[in-house]
């Protein structure tokens, strides 16, 4: 039975790799758009973290973004081209998943300008959040969420009739409060627009954020990126789409 199931696992997944045949950019101008913008300097990358954020939705693109590295600097702080802070409704500590106390580094009122904004899976989503958000997908580079971090966006607005992605508990749930949204199942990650990316369920956040490096700097830079993290993923490339469908996954676990 085991030897059985493994080979289905092994079938599922070698089949699922010959799937992700790069495929037409349905965005074409986002890569030429973001390589620009790396050109104008230091990229600002605002975490949106209220009470109950998860941990690794935010701690994974953390890690990813801090560690880029690019040859040339003149100092170790100029080989990293990422600036990183908290963003929430007041400086007031939040308390993350599990307790971890956090002090944002800016409110709604006082945060720079972001290149980048990161929205993962949290309890907050007061108006002056929400209309924060709104307002950044007109004027960052990127707007990403991460696992259910996608409701955030969708109550902003954001969606409507655009592809959407988020963890597997929550497909019918969010398509039941969404139903104009294109929700993909069984994808790493996906392009909304040319603006708003978003990612499945928690680690997906990781190859999200390593798919955002590759774009801006491209392949070279985000495969060393993952050889400094020692991440083996490979979610990341192509065209988002998952190694392993989380349904056939599922049912083997219940044979």
């Amino acid at each position: 039975m085991f030897n059985t199931t493994r080979t289905l696992f092994l079938f599922l997944v070698a089949s699922s790799q010959l799937a992700l045949a790069q495929q037409p950019d349905p965005f074409p101008a986002t890569t030429a758009r973001l390589a620009a913008s790396a050109k104008k300097g230091r990229i600002k990358v605002a975490f949106v973290l209220t009470d109950d954020a998860v941990m690794i939705d935010f701690a994974g693109p953390w890690e990813v973004f801090q560690d880029v590295m690019l040859s040339g600097g003149a100092s170790m702080n100029d080989m990293h081209v990422f600036d990183l802070y908290i963003v929430s409704d007041s400086r007031k500590p939040i308390h993350a998943s599990d307790g971890m106390r956090i002090i944002p580094d800016y409110t709604f009122d006082d945060a720079p300008q972001p290149n980048i904004v990161v929205v993962p899976a949290q309890s907050g989503k007061s108006p002056k959040m929400m209309d924060w958000i709104r307002r950044q997908a007109t004027r960052s580079d990127i707007v990403m969420s991460v696992c259910t971090g996608a409701y955030r966006l969708a109550q902003a607005g954001l969606l409507e009739g655009k592809k959407a992605a988020t963890h597997h508990d929550a497909w019918d749930d969010f398509q039941s409060d969404f139903p104009n949204v294109k929700l993909q199942r069984n994808v790493r990650w996906v392009q909304s627009d040319s603006v708003i990316f978003m990612s499945g369920g928690l680690s997906s956040g990781i190859d999200l954020a390593l798919h955002v490096v590759e774009l801006y700097f491209g392949r070279d830079v985000a495969e060393n990126t993952a050889r400094i993290m020692e991440y083996q993923g490979i979610g990341w490339r192509g065209d988002g789409s998952a190694n392993l469908k989380i349904e056939a996954a599922m049912e083997m676990k219940t044979k």
